[in-house]
């Protein structure tokens, strides 16, 4: 019950294209955390400027729009980096499923071992008691008595 391929070292690591491109993914993943909290950071900071408090409650109409566009930069920024934490949780439970492929296929293949093991031992178990039956049965059959006698 040997599996093609799943000896030890028969798998190599991963190929230099892959590692580069697993670098480079990162490399723009961090890029674009990067990106998007400081835009979050300077729209907040611009969006603070531009509310004074100070100031009579009467808003010029550049300055409601600027507030509104500094808030609508903010909740694009934010939706992004949600974008991104989703993408970082989706790439991590599939790196983890790759080791947990790994780990099932070594049970299996451990379990496969055990099952031809315990095959061998029932077949073993099995040629004893055929022998052990065969024994009796040739001591049965050469006794005296083989059967009660109902005289």
């Amino acid at each position: 019950m040997s599996k093609a391929g799943g000896g030890p070292g028969s798998a190599p690591g991963p190929t230099a294209a892959a590692a580069a491109a697993a670098v480079q993914k990162q490399k723009s993943l961090l890029q674009k955390a990067d990106a998007d909290v400081s835009s979050l950071v300077d729209n907040f900071s611009s969006l603070i400027n531009i509310a004074r408090v100070n100031d009579p409650p009467v808003r010029n109409s550049q300055e409601v729009f600027q507030m509104e566009m500094r808030a609508a930069r903010m909740v694009h920024a934010a939706d992004s980096l949600l974008k991104l934490v989703s993408e970082l949780k989706r790439t991590a439970i599939f790196s983890g499923l790759a080791s947990l492929n790994e780990n099932v296929d070594r049970r299996i293949e451990v379990l496969g071992q055990q099952a031809e093991g315990t095959e061998r031992m029932l077949e073993r178990i099995g040629q004893e008691a055929a022998a052990s039956l065969k024994e009796l049965e040739a001591h049965y059959y050469s006794s005296v008595v083989r059967s009660p006698s109902y005289d």
